[in-house]
């Protein structure tokens, strides 16, 4: 995986102040428009903003005497830091689709959980971790709207052809041309992964350019803008047979992706961040691979509680 510059905390802090301004139930169309410019200005914004997504998904639930050291530690301001679990507490829901009530969409799974569903047509669907879906057919077009997390679709051929089937996230629609693939929406950024046939990908900002991605491969896009297309990654899809598998993977990444499966904050110390791993995980036993990752690495887990747990060296 690409080594991505470290985050500076002032970008960070700028994101807390954002989400802050957002979900004040008196935000105007000027404020929101602010955002997106912000957002878009600069890739450290939008990785910055990601981050406070993440927390937001991490912490819930999380008690506040365990969560604000992990604020503090990061850079934000307690006062502020308290602002955030409050609205984390009060369920309040994010800008971009995102929402904090699994019994608000048609599918959902809680984190570390997985499931499958068979719908209407034959499709069947793989929701991973932490994920949100609604489903609407009709007599013209089967939609899929991939509210958060991740999601692998296998088509089945439905009864009238000429109703595509579609998943919808924030950044664009995929349209399935026979096929399977993963899907992945990320704050900053969606990403579709095929394995058999293909699809065909158009922004919502720009409907009618079309960019097919063929089996075997992978595509990265978000708002106003479309990625290089790259081979797919098949241990991308991993997570449908429980695994996660890492192929020479910095440690920090490593972290930040086992943290998806398990609720609290799971971090990792900078002086370590840079270490190599490599191996197939059981995504059922997250606390199971912690333990393990002494035996090969020089590292220590400390646990300060179920909620927050810390890999140093």
């Amino acid at each position: 995986m690409p080594s991505p510059p470290l985050l500076d905390k002032a970008h960070l802090q700028a994101a807390v102040d954002w989400y802050l301004i957002l979900n004040d139930q008196q935000v105007s169309a000027a404020q929101q428009q602010a955002w997106q410019q912000w957002l878009g200005a600069d890739a450290q914004h939008a990785r910055a903003w990601a981050r406070v997504q993440r927390l937001q998904q991490q912490l819930r639930g999380v008690p506040q005497d365990i969560a604000l050291p992990v604020l503090s530690e990061m850079g934000i301001q307690r006062r502020q830091g308290l602002k955030v679990l409050l609205l984390m507490a009060g369920g309040s829901a994010l800008l971009g689709g995102y929402r904090l009530s699994p019994y608000s969409a048609d599918f959902a799974t809680r984190t570390g959980q997985r499931r499958e569903e068979l719908l209407a047509d034959g499709t069947r669907l793989h929701l991973n971790t932490d994920t949100r879906v609604d489903v609407a057919y009709s007599h013209e077009e089967r939609l899929i709207f991939l509210r958060q997390g991740e999601i692998q679709v296998t088509t089945a051929a439905d009864r009238a052809p000429a109703r595509p089937l579609l998943v919808v996230t924030a950044h664009g629609r995929i349209r399935a041309l026979g096929t399977r693939f993963d899907v992945r929406l990320d704050p900053a950024f969606s990403r579709v992964s095929v394995q058999q046939h293909a699809v065909e990908v158009r922004l919502n900002d720009d409907p009618q350019h079309a960019q097919r991605v063929a089996e075997g491969q992978a595509l990265t896009f978000g708002s106003g803008q479309m990625g290089a297309l790259r081979v797919a990654d098949n241990a991308e899809s991993a997570w449908v047979r429980g695994q996660m598998v890492a192929l020479d993977w910095r440690l920090a990444d490593f972290i930040r992706e086992l943290g998806r499966y398990r609720p609290g904050y799971l971090g990792c110390a900078d002086e370590v961040a840079q270490l190599r791993i490599s191996g197939a995980f059981r995504l059922d036993d997250i606390d199971g691979v912690l333990a393990n990752l002494p035996l090969s690495l020089p590292v220590r887990v400390r646990r300060f509680s179920r909620y927050w747990v810390r890999v140093q060296a």
